[in-house]
């Protein structure tokens, strides 16, 4: 039996043969697992693995949940924060729906090892924990302060309790909004630190928004390594791992 973030239980008597998955970056784990042969539906977001060739539901925000039905998906992958809940509550009229939420590496780690044990892939869900463990190890931690920008006009930034601000800190950062959840609001003029990163999702950050931030720029750089959370946080730990040891 397993238990989504909403606490909802699911006893499965076998591994999902139709998946949904209207979370590109699980999109991308379950293939890494090895069961990406039971994936009949992804998002037009879904660009991992490269030259994917699945029927395309809509977006993340804007899923087709008739497409969906069509499909005769056996079990459905969302996200509390990608997704919108009144398209799963769509969805579980006609199939299971199983939410996640990662806020943290430690919760990609139970994860990836809960998609282990739902697509009866647990020896390759041990080996993409043992990589990300592995990063962690060689992680040498420098102590520094940053702010990761996640959306302009208004200016937004990734709060202490968030996946992002997490997957920073295990390098060593020290989030300078840490103490603010989610995503608060500063302008460019009240936000210093050592280091500040320009992810290009979800929004397109360019090189012109580096001008008036106080601090080291890092960026605009590829966002899905801090936003995509699952087999591609391996990564982007190391993504941050060779930045700490430049």
């Amino acid at each position: 039996m397993f238990r989504d973030v909403r606490g909802r239980a699911f006893a499965l008597e076998y591994p999902p043969k139709r998946v949904v998955s209207l979370v590109p970056s699980l999109t991308e784990t379950l293939f890494d697992l090895g069961a990406g042969d039971a994936v009949v539906g992804i998002t037009d977001f879904c660009i991992f693995p490269a030259q994917l060739d699945r029927p395309r539901v809509g977006g993340t925000k804007t899923p087709h949940v008739e497409a969906i039905r069509a499909l005769r998906p056996d079990f459905v992958h969302v996200n509390l924060e990608e997704n919108l809940g009144r398209h799963a509550a769509e969805i579980e009229t006609f199939a299971p729906v199983f939410v996640t939420e990662p806020k943290s590496v430690d919760d990609v780690r139970t994860l990836i090892a809960t998609l282990g044990e739902i697509h009866d892939r647990r020896e390759r869900a041990a080996g993409l924990i043992a990589r990300i463990d592995a990063e962690l190890s060689a992680m040498p931690k420098r102590s520094f302060t940053f702010a990761c920008a996640i959306w302009k006009k208004p200016w937004m930034w990734c709060g202490g309790d968030t996946y992002v601000s997490n997957l920073i800190e295990c390098a060593g950062g020290q989030n300078v909004f840490a103490a603010e959840k989610r995503y608060p609001q500063h302008g460019i003029g009240e936000v210093e630190a050592d280091v500040i990163f320009l992810p290009d999702e979800p929004y397109a950050f360019t090189p012109e928004d580096a001008k008036g931030l106080r601090g080291h720029v890092v960026g605009p750089f590829p966002g899905h390594l801090f936003t995509w959370h699952g087999s591609r946080t391996i990564l982007g730990l190391r993504f941050l791992r060779e930045l700490v040891l430049e």
